[in-house]
């Protein structure tokens, strides 16, 4: 049953990932394209993401 559990939480923050990957690239993937990404490509976009939204507040620009 713990295996269950655990899997539904990976389950679930996969698919968060995927939806907060969509959001911030306003389309540029769809969620079934971000479905279909390896943990590796994830990974590497995420880090793109989160580099884009530190230069982004460093800068005082604003973020849509």
């Amino acid at each position: 049953m713990e295996l269950i559990v655990d899997y539904d939480k990976q389950v679930k923050r996969l698919k968060e990932e995927a939806l907060k990957m969509c959001w911030y690239m306003r389309g540029g993937i769809t969620y079934d394209e971000a479905m279909a990404l390896g943990f590796q490509e994830r990974e590497l976009i995420n880090e793109i993401v989160k580099n884009n939204m530190d230069v982004t507040q460093k800068s005082g620009l604003p973020f849509f």
